[in-house]
């Protein structure tokens, strides 16, 4: 029964590729839109809202945050998120102490260890991604983690070079700390980042005269990926076109080199109690130091013809060069539609963008950047909000972190990550570990061979493999008992004894099950079958009836397809 089940699984999310399922429109008529943090008095807030609003703003809604989403509304909630200090990554998280600093090579002694736990624990990112996950299942600070979450899939470094789990501990606690300040302090923070500038071979450029010239890796990235994109955007996040019709290209081959003659100067930070020399040996703790005396002094073209004038320190040049970024008209719909994407839907209407895009370029208060402003636009929009949608095209794919996130956090359960962070390898999402600076998906990636425009980004890792990769873990996860950890520890288990009691009223179980994963839209097709396969179970039999109804709801397409 259950691998007819999870082949019926592959077969449904075929149909959901196409647009299959109750979902959300663009163009339904919108509800009122809720007001800004700090406002007034918010109209009451229904429960399938509210568990709408946690499954965009959390990795996954419980029903305490649903009833205190319900009580204190979607502003206050944000408020309170804002503040809520960071759950971070640290080698003791009891007690806040970080990673410890590993030689850049691991020692013989290390790599023939017999049990492998010292090469596993200091040069793979195990520990740091068993932790996500236990932040993510666990952290008070939900939103904080949702919103890093996204941005670790934008400003990318991978594992597959910074494998030190000190490195990239440092770089993932300085996106929590980032996650609501504003974007030219995420901007400086990842030039100057060490594990950034190693990543992308910003660190130790040279900039002195008849040197080499600078690696162009990372001027090249943050204006492609991590700011303003290739092509000229409107606010809506449309592209601009010249008389003809064509593209305008935001940057040239000489921008380029302008930004990575800037980008010199810039080594590794100094490990105690060690002197800083040019250049440092690899040190992730800290921030870049310049050394004006390999910083080229040159002139430098950079963004709009803008030229930097020569003889200027590597301070003032940079502070220059992220400026002339940051305040480029395309960074709010280049950035906003990405971080609607990724806590919302894949294709949000160019209105929607708009909205976001006036956020990031003015908080009300005249400020640019403020990303408290960009998150609330995009989670309290008209177009995020709603008991349901309709439109085929809204919604996105639950990546395998966000799916198996959902379902622990919904039904109940617990996890010390190392279960998970397995699963999510096999699910084609290899935590912090991507295989290039792309990211796992790319943000404009659409389905092949069918006859829409709308964009997919997750199912770009989805295939049939993966499919049953997720099918296989819900299967485990219910009737498997779980998956173990490391070490003795308890490993990941779902507590379904919440359902138990329904477990005879085949519609009560059900009508349960779709009020916490779905917000009550899964369609009464889907119920009648899930119906059919939970009755054709002895009414005695009440586990094997919540495993069946657990099951199938988590497999649907509708429940993997977050509308």
């Amino acid at each position: 029964m259950k691998r007819i089940y999870g082949l019926w699984a592959v077969i449904a999310f075929a149909l959901a590729a196409c647009g299959g399922g109750n979902s959300a429109s663009n163009n339904d008529p919108p509800p009122p839109p809720p007001p800004p943090t700090g406002g007034t008095t918010e109209p009451p807030i229904s429960k399938a809202d509210a568990t709408r609003f946690l499954e965009q703003a959390t990795f996954g809604p419980t029903a305490a945050d649903i009833a205190h989403v319900q009580s204190v509304g979607f502003g206050a909630y944000l408020d309170e998120q804002f503040v809520t200090s960071k759950t971070g990554f640290y080698k003791n998280p009891a007690t806040k102490a970080d990673f410890d600093y590993v030689e850049p090579v691991a020692p013989p002694e290390c790599k023939t260890n017999t049990d492998a736990i010292c090469a596993r624990d200091n040069y793979t990112l195990y520990q740091v991604q068993r932790q996500f996950f236990q932040n993510a299942l666990s952290g008070s600070d939900q939103l904080r983690q949702r919103v890093a979450f996204a941005l670790s899939q934008i400003l990318v470094v991978s594992g597959l070079e910074i494998y030190s789990p000190y490195g990239m501990a440092n770089y993932q606690n300085m996106l929590l700390d980032d996650a609501f300040k504003n974007y030219r302090d995420v901007l400086m923070d990842v030039t100057l980042s060490p594990v950034m500038g190693n990543y992308l071979n910003m660190v130790n450029n040279e900039g002195r005269a008849g040197a080499v010239p600078p690696n162009e890796n990372y001027a090249r990235e943050i204006l492609q990926l991590f700011s303003i994109g290739v092509n000229m955007l409107n606010a809506d996040g449309t592209l601009k076109t010249d008389a003809q019709g064509h593209a305008i290209p935001t940057y040239t081959q000489d921008t380029i080199v302008g930004y990575a003659h800037v980008f010199t100067g810039w080594t590794y930070p100094v490990r105690p109690p060690a002197t800083s020399r040019w250049p440092n040996p690899i040190y992730y703790t800290g921030v870049m130091p310049l050394f004006n005396n390999h910083h080229n002094t040159g002139a430098k073209q950079i963004l709009n013809g803008v030229i930097l004038p020569a003889g200027q320190t590597g301070t003032v040049d940079l502070n220059a060069a992220i400026d002339s970024i940051f305040n480029h008209p395309n960074v709010g719909p280049f950035i906003g539609k990405q971080l609607i994407q990724h806590l919302v839907t894949s294709n949000p209407s160019p209105e929607y963008v708009e909205r976001v895009t006036n956020a990031f370029n003015d908080n009300g208060q005249g400020v640019r950047g403020d990303l408290k402003a960009v998150v609330s636009a995009i989670l309290l929009d008209p177009e995020a909000r709603g008991d349901s949608k309709s439109d085929v095209s809204y919604g996105h794919l639950r990546e395998p972190a966000l799916f198996m996130t959902n379902v622990l956090r919904s039904i109940g359960g617990q996890s010390d990550g190392v279960y998970l962070l397995t699963q999510a390898r096999a699910m084609g999402q290899d935590i912090y570990t991507p295989q290039s600076v792309f990211n796992f998906y790319p943000p404009d990636y659409s389905l092949p061979g069918h006859l829409t425009t709308s964009l997919a980004p997750e199912f770009a890792i989805h295939d049939a493999t993966t499919v049953l990769a997720r099918t296989n873990f819900v299967n485990q996860l219910v009737y498997g008992g779980g998956g173990g950890g490391g070490g003795g520890s308890a490993g990941t288990s779902l507590d379904l004894s919440s359902l138990l009691p329904l477990a005879t009223d085949t519609t009560q179980l059900l009508d349960e099950l779709n009020q916490r994963l779905l917000h009550g839209t899964l369609s009464a097709d889907a119920k009648q079958t899930i119906a059919q396969a939970v009755n054709s179970l002895d009414l005695t039999d009440a586990t094997g009836r919540v495993r069946m109804a657990v099951y199938l709801t988590t497999v649907s397409p509708q429940f993997q397809v977050e509308r």
